[in-house]
């Protein structure tokens, strides 16, 4: 069975690029300091290194 890891966007959207921003959406950001949950998966992590300098994963 997958881990779940928790994610948080820990800088604003505002200045980043258009991707950037899509990618924050697609894993369910809207707001900052914002905590999401997802199942650890070669997918999530790749999104999460997208964005590695807006958000951190809190464990």
């Amino acid at each position: 069975m997958a881990k779940q890891i928790k994610i948080k966007l820990v800088r604003s959207l505002i200045g980043s690029s258009e991707s950037q921003r899509k990618v924050a959406k697609a894993l369910g950001f809207s707001k900052k300091d914002q905590v999401v949950e997802h199942f650890d998966s070669p997918t999530i992590m790749g999104m999460v290194n997208k964005i590695s300098h807006l958000v951190e994963v809190v464990e």
